[in-house]
């Protein structure tokens, strides 16, 4: 049995892994997936990290995840507590010193995001979040996690990322190849640039935990004994 602990993105909230969590405990995992105290200016990420740590408590055999911005405080996580994987889903992998707030220019991302959009007709960026984020899930489900978003704070997202190196942990990336947010494109790339590894893909929107649960679940549960 693993404990997976389950990072979300800017803004959100542990419950966008609520399916997730079903499917691990099903198959006699402990989960963690905390609220972030995103709002909370007097919350950094290291913070932020330091609160995830305390959730974890005693639990042992930790697959750390961090998607989206949870990129960014994953790693701190790895850097505090021994873990058996880090993996970042479709999380922003963050380099020694960067805030968060730089990340995307520093990453080439607004130019991979163009050029994504103009091979899916404008669907890569898009506006309307059902679009950008939600594609692929229920519309009802996708409805009730954009009712639930928050804002993030400027502590977290304007402070640099603290480490001088990315913790010596065993290291996955998963993309989601139906993602309008990061393109599929970008984690091919972005991946062995930053940490020499190649992104395993699964189906799914950037928010993929709601659209594909089972198969992200199957994919994370693959990582284990590696």
């Amino acid at each position: 049995m693993a404990t997976f602990v389950l990072i979300h993105g800017a803004g959100d909230v542990g419950w966008s892994w609520h399916l997730v969590e079903a499917e691990l405990r099903a198959r006699g995992h402990d989960v963690v997936a905390p609220d972030l105290p995103c709002e909370d200016e007097t919350k950094g990420l290291e913070e932020t990290a330091d609160m995830v740590v305390r959730e974890i408590g005693g639990r042992r055999d930790l697959v750390v995840v961090g998607h989206s911005f949870g990129g960014f405080i994953a790693p701190l996580i790895a850097d505090r507590r021994p873990v058996e994987v880090l993996v970042y889903l479709a999380g922003m992998i963050p380099a020694p010193g960067e805030r968060p707030a730089d990340w995307w220019d520093n990453t080439g991302y607004a130019e991979a995001a163009k050029k994504q959009a103009a091979r899916d007709g404008g669907l890569t960026g898009n506006d309307d979040p059902f679009i950008s984020f939600y594609n692929g899930v229920p519309r009802e489900l996708a409805e009730e996690a954009l009712s639930r978003e928050r804002g993030q704070s400027n502590a977290s997202y304007h402070k640099p990322w603290p480490l001088r190196a990315h913790p010596d942990v065993p290291t996955k990336i998963i993309l989601c190849k139906d993602d309008h947010l990061f393109p599929a494109a970008f984690f091919r790339r972005l991946g062995p640039e930053r940490l020499g590894v190649v992104p395993d893909e699964v189906p799914g929107c950037h928010c993929v935990a709601l659209s594909h649960p089972r198969e992200l679940a199957d994919q994370l549960e693959s990582y284990l004994g590696k």
